[in-house]
């Protein structure tokens, strides 16, 4: 559930807050108070895209906070799939701009925008204008068929991964038919280069590890010099004339001299007698590696012929031995391939029929789920359009099949429908209105709120359109889908305002010679007065506010009534 949103430097708004409650939460105010900042701020937080004019002018930055409470159940287990874990039951999710850059971040964690959306999926659902008009697009009705898919999820799931898999088979074996179409002069180039290129890399006669000794010995070679230099000079202070063997021998002489005058004077004699043996055998060791490693000219230049090949090889082929002996393998498989091209492209096709039938069963399979699906949808939708004043109603769902698969099978999907007995269904383009299209996708937000479980739905411009008894009956509908979810609801209508379980205005005001729009939670008297200006415009007289107390009562009465039904 949201239950905070703070907003700073957004348009009209300097800095607001607002907590929200469980329930119906309605917001109103007067045309271009700012009420679709506060859904656009919402947005914002969400990883939707940021207007030019969002930003507060000559503000150093944007920021929107949402503060989610998350229980124990289904969607907390999903964030902490995506690795994101509440603290304290409490997941922080916001968005700072800063010169046209944004940071997003899940509990003072930075994520990027992926990670910020999928979090935003399960938690909040955005409903406003343009999905309404996205009922109507007609490319292949896709949002017609996500609707259906979201009802039929659970039946779904392992049919649709299943559909998945073999159509990304499919299409990957298409796509290599598709390029496997060689003439002979084309194969017979293509035979020729790589028969080069695999006598190039054999002949090399590579092994594993071979370039990092190679290296080791070049290096060791290329600085023979310094090395030989440098021993020689070790051995000569260590093992020649005036060297520390010989001082290390005068000194065993002089403490021998001395060690029947103090018994302790026999552990100083072993221990320089330790270090003599030790000297005596590293010099002999440093003679022998001196005396073994005499610079081989030929050697070096065999070493340095035999690196540069390697690399050519590796520069053409993979930055390392093995990748391109893999190389040559699969040089090797490709030439193989090409030698017996017939027997090739035979077992690519039979491997193609096979990937099609896959594709065709699963498609079935889920074709078969969905129309069993359609009608029980279209069904519970039916009986909500009812409810809100489609009295005649009749709505369907029309499945083809298309000429060709996708990643979704092979079904076209589109609501029909008709608002007038005796009328055949047609398209919801041809027939729906603003006001209609508002109470049909109210309708399906509340079929799939049932078997949803995002706790929070947002609602902007569901009154489009609307009014008397038709939006009386979209506020007992709110009413009713806010008993087992959050609502948030921007409206112009008094008789959805007055089913509020928490009301909220938004108003704007000068300060300082500059506009800024505050957002309040309204007490009973002071959500009665915002009802009187919504019936009575500029004046509110005593009769006006009458009628918007007894429009309160009305609803608070409907409310008990619908809740003990």
């Amino acid at each position: 559930m949201l239950q905070n949103l703070h907003v700073k430097n957004l348009a009209l708004i300097e800095e607001s807050e607002v907590d929200f409650t469980s329930g119906l939460n309605i917001m109103t105010g007067e045309t271009g108070a700012g009420k679709s900042i506060i859904i656009g701020s919402v947005n914002l937080a969400l990883g939707g895209k940021l207007p030019k004019e969002m930003l507060r002018e000559n503000a150093p930055y944007g920021l929107v906070e949402l503060t989610f409470s998350v229980e124990e159940g289904p969607i907390r287990q999903a964030l902490e799939a995506l690795e994101i874990y509440p603290e304290e039951d409490l997941l922080v999710l916001s968005r700072k701009i800063t010169n046209g850059r944004s940071v997003f971040r899940i509990n003072a964690e930075t994520v990027p925008v992926s990670k910020a959306r999928a979090a935003a999926a399960l938690l909040i659902d955005i409903h406003g204008q343009h999905e309404h008009q996205a009922l109507l697009q007609k490319k292949k009705h896709k949002n017609h068929l996500n609707i259906l898919d979201s009802y039929a999820k659970n039946l779904l799931g392992k049919e649709k991964e299943r559909l998945k898999a073999s159509f990304e088979a499919y299409r990957s074996i298409q796509t290599e038919l598709k390029s496997a179409n060689l003439n002979v002069a084309e194969r017979e180039r293509e035979v020729s280069f790589l028969e080069y290129e695999v006598r190039e890399i054999e002949d090399a006669k590579l092994h594993l590890g071979e370039d990092e000794q190679l290296e080791q010995d070049y290096f060791r070679m290329a600085n023979s010099q310094k090395i030989m230099e440098a021993l020689s000079h070790a051995h000569e202070n260590t093992g020649g004339y005036s060297s520390a063997t010989e001082q290390i021998s005068y000194a065993l002489k002089e403490i021998s001299s001395v060690s029947e005058y103090d018994g302790a004077l026999a552990g100083f004699y072993s221990q320089l007698m330790e270090i003599d043996s030790l000297l005596n055998d590293f010099n002999r060791d440093l003679a022998e590696y001196i005396s073994d490693a005499a610079f081989d000219e030929e050697t070096f230049a065999e070493v340095e012929q035999r690196l540069d090949l390697i690399n050519h090889l590796k520069a053409k082929y993979g930055p390392s031995i093995e990748e391109v002996l893999e190389a040559l393998q699969e040089k090797k498989d490709r030439l193989a391939t090409l030698m017996d091209y017939d027997a090739y492209l035979s077992n690519l096709q039979q491997k193609f029929e096979e990937a099609k039938q896959e594709v065709e069963t699963c498609s079935a399979a889920v074709s078969k789920i969905r129309k069993k699906a359609s009608v029980t949808l279209t069904k519970a939708i039916r009986a909500q359009l009812k409810d809100l004043n489609f009295t005649n109603v009749s709505f369907s769902m029309k499945l083809e099949r298309m000429d060709h698969f996708t990643a979704n099978g092979y079904d076209d999907a589109e609501f029909l429908i008709s608002t007038n007995t005796g009328e055949s269904e047609k398209s919801l383009e041809k027939i729906a209105s603003g006001g209609e299209l508002s109470r049909i996708m109210l309708a399906i937000k509340t079929v799939l709120a049932d078997i949803d479980a995002v706790e929070t739905l947002i609602f902007d411009e569901i009154d489009t359109g609307i009014s008397g008894r038709t939006a009386q009956m979209v506020s007992e509908k709110m009413n009713a889908l806010g008993r087992s979810h959050q609502i948030i609801c921007i409206t112009h209508l008094p008789q959805i305002a007055a089913m509020a379980d928490s009301h909220y205005l938004i108003e704007k005001s000068v300060e300082n010679e500059t506009t800024i729009s505050t957002i309040r939670k309204l007490q009973d008297e002071d959500s009665v007065g915002e009802l009187a200006r919504m019936l009575g415009g500029v004046k509110i007289t005593d009769t006006v506010l009458k009628n918007a107390k007894e429009m309160k009562e009305l609803a608070a009465n409907t409310k008990k009534t619908l809740g003990e039904l």
